[in-house]
């Protein structure tokens, strides 16, 4: 089940309420926040960490897999702000930090459904930046590389059949590695989680931050690519007004 677990920032002696939410029923994210008000009187972040992957070729995915990946990565987000932004807004404070991913930024064969579900994300949270940025309400998606956590293993990822022997070259590939990285990921989750605590301290966030030497490579080489097509196609785009 996709939880919650609600604190205040900095947390007073012993304050921690852990609340079991399932991000997708509306219902139990408004009852955990009412708890977590009723025990804090307020709340100072908001960390959207819920969600999985999917592996498959875009065609080979069912309907079924991309409809429960959307339901927590992007659909729950959204269920979650829904019950918690009303508070942040009246108090004209607050940090909403959603996790979304590298691959939100720059997706790769094989990923492409997680990847559009953190593109979602990414979309979501740079409107909703300048949305709340006027009342003093703070936005950051942060885009991690690999992490050494279980997100690689069967309880947080879901493998799609390799049903056409077209992708194999495409997604194939991608799909061995990420079997091979289970458990060697260079990320160091701890320094992970340092960073995002640092990051809700600072007056002035940035609406992004990548985490890992790996993010960083991969969001340079898109920026690279982008800037590349932008220029050479640049006559056409610019042909195109009236």
């Amino acid at each position: 089940m996709p939880s919650a677990v609600l604190g205040a920032y900095p947390a007073p002696p012993q304050g921690l309420l852990a609340v079991d939410a399932d991000v997708t029923e509306p219902g139990q994210l408004a009852a955990a926040v009412e708890a977590g008000l009723a025990e804090f009187g307020r709340i100072d972040v908001v960390v959207n960490n819920a969600g999985h992957g999917l592996v498959g070729a875009v065609e080979e995915t069912s309907d079924e897999a991309v409809r429960a990946l959307f339901d927590v990565n992007v659909f729950g987000v959204l269920n979650t702000l829904r019950a918690t932004l009303p508070t942040l807004r009246a108090q004209r404070s607050g940090h909403v930090v959603n996790i979304g991913s590298v691959g939100g930024f720059a997706t790769a064969p094989g990923v492409g459904l997680y990847g559009a579900s953190k593109f979602a994300l990414e979309g979501i949270s740079e409107a909703l930046h300048a949305e709340l940025a006027p009342l003093g309400v703070h936005v950051t998606v942060v885009e991690p590389g690999g992490f050494r956590t279980d997100f690689l293993s069967g309880a947080s990822l879901r493998v799609e059949p390799a049903a056409i022997a077209d992708y194999a070259a495409g997604a194939g590939p991608v799909r061995e590695a990420l079997a091979r990285s289970d458990g060697h990921q260079p990320g160091d989750p701890a320094k992970a989680a340092k960073a995002v605590v640092d990051l809700v301290g600072l007056d002035r966030p940035p609406l992004r931050l990548q985490l890992g030497a790996d993010a960083v490579e991969r969001i340079e080489a898109k920026l690279a690519t982008v800037r590349r097509e932008l220029d050479t196609w640049r006559p056409v785009a610019l042909a195109t007004d009236v």
